[in-house]
C-alpha cells in the first residue's frame, strides 16, 4: 500500500525530481451502474481508483490488486478503455513529481462491501454518473471513457492536447 518499495528506492537516488511511471486506473461499476471513487487522504480530492504497478504484475491485475487495497471491493477488469500520458505531471505534498503513462480499465465490482481499506483514502463510495464529485479532467475523460464503453482511446499521434471530456471523437 501507498509508495511502491521500488519507486522509494529510485527516490532514494533521484530526489524529486520528474519520473514518468506506468499507472493503472479503474473505473468500477456496480450493478446498479454506479462508479466507485475514493477521497484521497494526501489531497482530499475525489478520485477514481489506481496505483503503479509492482515489477512484473500486468495491468489487469494491478486494477484488481489496487481497487480491494483501497476500497475492499473486488473488481473484474471488462476492458481497457484509455491509454495515454497523464497530460501534466502530478506533484505530491512530499515534493515528488510524476507523470503516468496510464491504462485506464472499465471494471465490473463482483463482491465485497465498499469501505476505506487502507491509509490511501479518506472515504470511499458508489456515485450515480449523473451526481459524481468533481473531478479533475482527465479523471472525468477517464470515466467518460468508461461510460461510452467501445475501443480503447488513445491519443493519435502528432496531436498535442487529449480532447477535453463531453468531445469524443
Amino acid at each position: 500500500m501507498g509508495t511502491p518499495d521500488f519507486i522509494r528506492d529510485i527516490r532514494a537516488d533521484a530526489g524529486h525530481q520528474l519520473l514518468l511511471l506506468p499507472g493503472v486506473s479503474a473505473v468500477v461499476f456496480d450493478e446498479r451502474g454506479r462508479i466507485l471513487l475514493g477521497r484521497r487522504a494526501d489531497d482530499g480530492r475525489w478520485s477514481t481508483i489506481g496505483g503503479i504497478p509492482e515489477p512484473g504484475e500486468e495491468p489487469a491485475d494491478t486494477a484488481v490488486r489496487e481497487v480491494y487495497e483501497e476500497t475492499a471491493v473486488h473488481c473484474v477488469p471488462e476492458n481497457v478503455v484509455l491509454v495515454r500520458a497523464m497530460p501534466e505531471p502530478v506533484v505530491y505534498p512530499n515534493g515528488d513529481r510524476c507523470q503516468y503513462l496510464d491504462i485506464t480499465f472499465r471494471c465490473r465490482a463482483i463482491g465485497g462491501e465498499a469501505r476505506v481499506n487502507d491509509d490511501e483514502s479518506l472515504e470511499v463510495g458508489w456515485f450515480s454518473v449523473d451526481a459524481l464529485p468533481v473531478l479533475p479532467p482527465w479523471e472525468g475523460f477517464q470515466v467518460e471513457r468508461a461510460v461510452a464503453g467501445g475501443s480503447s482511446w488513445f491519443q493519435p499521434a502528432g496531436t498535442a492536447v487529449p480532447p477535453a471530456p463531453g468531445t469524443l471523437s
